[in-house]
């Protein structure tokens, strides 16, 4: 070293020793930052030291309790003893954050010197405060095996911490959990496995510390192992004290190991640690200094658990046991209930030689160095603009679904029905027990049709006999076990009849049971088949559990303690996915979500200016749904709103929807040749100029067939529907439904096969067909489909495709399946059917040919969209279904000519780099998808693994407003999803 930095290295030393009266203490540093550093600490921790009298520096030892949710009575209580007394610091409990920020910047503003703000907050900071979310208790995140979700939550809870200037987080609890009965630790530890608990607890105090919080390990040295709740007595623990060393002292050496910057010293009666009388492990020398700080050598913090819980409080008044803690070695008394006679009776201590006056400035001097380390040498006053959305950011959400995502755990699993297979042949319902299982249900119906039923807990016999015989045609009952509590002594709110219900249903038909709560209350569940555990009861359990259950995601949780022969510690593990659908945040698929906000606007203008009355946004990225919005109402007058469930006329999205799924389907089985012409496989057009025409030709609209043909000009007169073609009611002859109250002739249909075969042929140019998009590709495409399959198209469909694939909305003629009330209006109809268009196609020719076309006449909601292009993208499988071969996908979705922008049956971006034509400028090359003249477009991008799904009934109520495509507002929000994934 140089003779400078030898220099610095000495004075580091030597201050060390002199300020801590310990060598032991000394940091002997060769790095000339960290010792200028530490130099720099030494130098404001004197300054401060030697700025206070003796009854300031007292005030260090303590904090106290404070509260944002009380009157202006306790705000002067805790001004007063922030300003007479110089307290160390606040732990906050119950409250507001904006509330507590501001009283933080008061009393911070009153101290002379900076307060140590703390807080309780094992699952974040809503465990004491409103308007935040959680993040998942100690035993959820015991259920995750990789510690690094733990790191990452433990990073964001710092940066709220900071954000409400706070430094110390009284986590995590690293107590073993061993006895199912334990009523004050249970779901708050990470577990009964030791390792398990060190290796998270570990994670968990990194990213604290990490990020400028201070850690608190507790409740040492160990409260797993009890049947009494320290707030209301003292427990006996009556271990060896090698037992304790094995298991209840494991996580703290692994955490000493690690740097951990303080611990919580419990009130618990061990005598194998200290047999004096039933003395309190806070209050016992032997364990504070001879066990924890000697021969564990803990040179960190040393706080007391609350002082006027009753494990401690009942036999030793306030004050009193504030010196008795002191006295055994604790740092910082927490929750003193009488701070001026306790420092009245630390000086008689420090008079009567019970403690040293040096002894005590070493402590206060410990405080200081670590409030220096958490920046309160440069303290800055909490800035409370725009906090709320500081403190929930997309981000946290982020962390919050991968932590709960990666805990739920399959415990049982008979036969592995999980995930759910063959959705066709199975009948859902859903049974919700003791709670509110909305968002449960709303996620189940992402997958398949569920009936959902609910019940109280404790329903009685007669209601649990009624509900068996409602339930009995089901194949597979789902069951949201809620109203879970976490009393063992109250079973943990199970009601034996409702358990007892759950095992009859299972005598009959498929039952898998969600616990949505404590896993200790499974115990109650034992011999059941299919049991998963979602540990706690919230929105984002309740979304996240039917995932698993049908394979959007897989199951990876494990069960972190030993509850019965069945439920015991390890079980679950690995289950993998069915690459359906998964549900989550933006930035969990690497978009950004303000950007996505930006769709908002977007939509928001397409109201205002009436180019529609309400519309569907959804984006998938990665097989993820990371954007579902609904926007509006179904009309511009007062109506219902719009919402994920609301179906769309999907206009000519059924050109690739349905009969472009079909005609892939029979060329991935060899049964079409897109090289062969339309009279190999309709012998009816021979002879005509039909019979020619190649399918490939066909399918990328380069057949010379005419855009489309107003058939619906032949059943008219004088503006009037002709007597001879349609009936206001179901008649002989007149059977097929063209809009409510209106039926048309029974050979209708054939008539307008007719008129369409002996249609003209648009001239050729230069000895080829033009490019024109063309409706009657699909009528020809839709025949093709049908003689082959020898079935109706929305039959072939439905059976191989829709209702395999989980859809229950996408639908010919919803009017015969499903109620109106949900269904989006299109056109009021004055020059055909003289009516409001609703539940029925709305394409004339569509609706004349029976409802079911092959251009028109599909409708769906959006998430049935998406899992469609999602088959797509995944190369023709999706769950356990494969419909598709991926190179015929990709033959079908390229561009075929140099004359257009198609692809077989698909619509393509402009191939012009600077356009996007109907997909979004920025989209690539590659993408496919569609427009609909009802005001839809789907698009899907492979490179990018991409869905764009925009719905909306811009016809309603007269076809001719434009406004939607004039203001480009669907390419516009595609953009916006582009720009999305760049900024992330």
């Amino acid at each position: 070293m140089s003779k400078k930095l030898t220099g610095v290295f000495l004075l580091c030393c030597i201050a060390f020793f002199f300020t801590s009266g310990r060598m032991d203490n000394a940091i002997l540093v060769e790095d000339p930052l960290i010792a200028s550093n530490e130099m720099a600490q030494l130098t404001w921790v004197d300054s401060v030291f030697e700025d206070l009298t003796l009854d300031q520096r007292l005030g260090q030892l303590f904090m106290v309790a404070a509260y944002s949710n009380k009157d202006q009575r306790h705000i002067d209580e805790i001004s007063n003893l922030v300003k007479s007394e110089n307290l160390g610091g606040l732990i906050f409990f119950q409250g507001g954050p904006d509330r507590q920020a501001r009283l933080t910047n008061y009393y911070q503003a009153l101290s002379k010197t900076p307060l140590f703000i703390a807080m309780d907050a094992e699952w974040g900071i809503s465990m004491r405060l409103d308007s935040i979310a959680d993040f998942p208790k100690a035993m959820t995140l015991g259920a995750i095996q990789n510690p690094d979700l733990i790191y990452d939550m433990g990073t964001e809870m710092a940066r709220q911490f900071r954000e409400l200037g706070m430094h110390i987080n009284f986590a995590p609890v690293v107590d073993v959990n061993s006895n199912p009965d334990n009523p004050v630790i249970g779901y708050r530890a990470f577990g009964e496995n030791k390792n398990a608990v060190a290796k998270r607890a570990v994670a968990y105090m990194k990213g604290l510390q990490d990020h400028g919080v201070i850690a608190n390990a507790k409740h040492f040295p160990g409260h797993g192992d009890t049947e009494s709740d320290s707030h209301y007595a003292l427990p006996v623990i009556n271990h060896t004290e090698q037992k304790i060393w094995d298991v209840d002292l494991y996580p703290y050496q692994e955490l000493i190991k690690e740097d951990l910057m303080s611990v919580m010293v419990a009130h618990l009666n061990i005598p194998s640690l200290d047999n004096t009388g039933q003395t309190p492990t806070s209050l016992s020398k032997k364990v504070v200094t001879d066990l924890l700080q000697k021969r564990m050598n803990f040179q960190g913090l040393i706080f007391t658990d609350a002082l006027n819980m009753r494990g401690v409080a009942q036999n030793n008044a306030p004050g009193v046991v504030d010196v008795k803690a002191l006295l055994a070695g604790n740092d910082v008394l927490l929750y003193s209930q009488d701070v001026p006679k306790a420092k009245t009776l630390i000086k008689q201590a420090i008079a009567e030689g019970k403690i040293t006056e040096e002894e005590v400035n070493r402590r206060v001097k410990k405080i200081l160095r670590a409030k220096y380390k958490v920046g309160l040498n440069n303290y800055r006053p909490i800035k409370t603009h725009g906090l709320i959305d500081r403190l929930n950011t997309p981000h946290t959400e982020e962390i919050r679904e991968n932590l709960y995502s990666e805990a739920i755990t399959v415990a049982s699993n008979k036969g592995g029905l999980i995930p759910f297979k063959g959705l066709d042949l199975k009948k859902f319902a859903s049974l919700t027990i003791g709670g509110d299982g909305e968002d449960f249900e709303k996620s189940l119906d992402k997958y398949a049709g569920f009936d959902h039923f609910q019940i109280d807990k404790a329903s009685s016999e007669s209601s649990h006999y009624n509900l068996i015989k409602k339930l009995e045609d089901y194949d597979v009952v789902v069951v949201g076990l809620m109203g879970i509590t976490n009393s063992p002594k109250r079973a943990f709110g199970i009601a034996p009849g409702d358990v007892a219900l759950l095992r009859k249903l299972e005598e009959r038909q498929n039952v898998v049971t969600v616990l949505f709560g404590n896993a200790y209350a499974s115990k109650f569940l034992e011999g059941l088949g299919h049991v998963v555990f979602a540990f706690e009861n919230n929105n984002m359990t309740q979304n996240l559990t039917p995932q698993i259950l049908f394979g959007g995601r897989p199951g990876m949780g494990i069960l972190p303690v030993s509850v019965s022969p069945q439920f015991r510690y390890g079980v679950g593990g690995y289950l993998e996915g069915l690459h359906r659908l998964s549900y989550g945040t933006p930035e969990s698929a690497g978009l950004d979500s303000k950007t996505l906000d930006e769709i908002d606007d977007v939509v928001a203008k397409a109201i205002r200016i009436q180019a529609t009355p309400g519309a569907n946004v959804l984006v998938v990225k990665d097989g993820k749904v990371v954007f579902e919005r609904s926007y509006g109402q179904l009309e511009y007058k007062s109506s219902p709103k719009v919402n994920s469930e609301t179906v769309y006329d999907l206009a000519s999205i059924t050109k690739v929807l349905a009969t472009t799924q079909a005609v892939m389907f029979l060329a991935s089985r060899g049964e079409l040749d897109m090289n062969k012409t339309l009279g190999d496989y309709l012998p009816e057009l021979k002879g005509t100029n039909k019979a020619n025409l190649l399918l490939k030709d066909v399918m990328a609209h380069e057949a010379g067939l005419k855009a489309f043909i107003p058939h619906y000009v032949h059943t008219v007169e004088s503006g009037q529907w002709r007597g001879d073609y349609y009936k206001p009611s179901a008649t002989p002859g007149f059977t097929r439904p063209v809009s409510n109250d209106m039926f048309a002739r029974d050979g209708l249909r054939d008539s307008i096969w007719n008129w369409t075969v002996k249609s003209d042929l648009l001239p050729k140019r230069g000895g080829r067909n033009s490019y024109v998009y063309s409706d009657l590709t699909m009528y020809f495409m839709q025949a093709v489909v049908e003689k082959l399959v020898n079935q109706p198209l929305d039959e072939f469909l439905e059976q191989n495709f829709y209702s395999p694939l989980g859809l229950t909305t996408m639908t010919f003629k919803p009017f015969e399946k499903m109620p109106l009330d949900n269904i989006a209006p299109t056109e009021n109809d004055v020059a055909f059917r003289k009516r409001q268009v609703k539940g029925y196609v709305h394409d004339p020719g569509a609706a004349m040919y029976g409802g079911v076309a092959g251009h028109a006449g599909l409708f769906g909601k959006a998430n049935d969209l998406a899992v469609m292009m999602q088959m797509l993208l995944n190369g023709g499988y999706y769950g356990d279904v494969t419909l598709l071969k991926p190179n015929i996908i990709s033959d079908f979705t390229k561009r075929q000519s140099n004359q257009s922008r198609r692809g077989w049956g698909w619509d393509k971006p402009d191939p012009d780099k600077d356009k996007g034509g109907s997909a979004g400028v920025l989209a690539p090359k590659s993408t496919f998808g569609h427009t609909g003249f009802t005001g839809t477009c789907v698009w899907a991008d492979p490179e990018n693994d991409l869905i764009y799904v925009f719905l909306s009934n811009r016809v309603y109520p007269e076809a001719q407003n434009t406004k939607l495509l004039r203001e480009g507002i669907r390419t516009d929000i595609h953009d916006i999803i582009y720009k999305a994934m760049a900024k992330k």
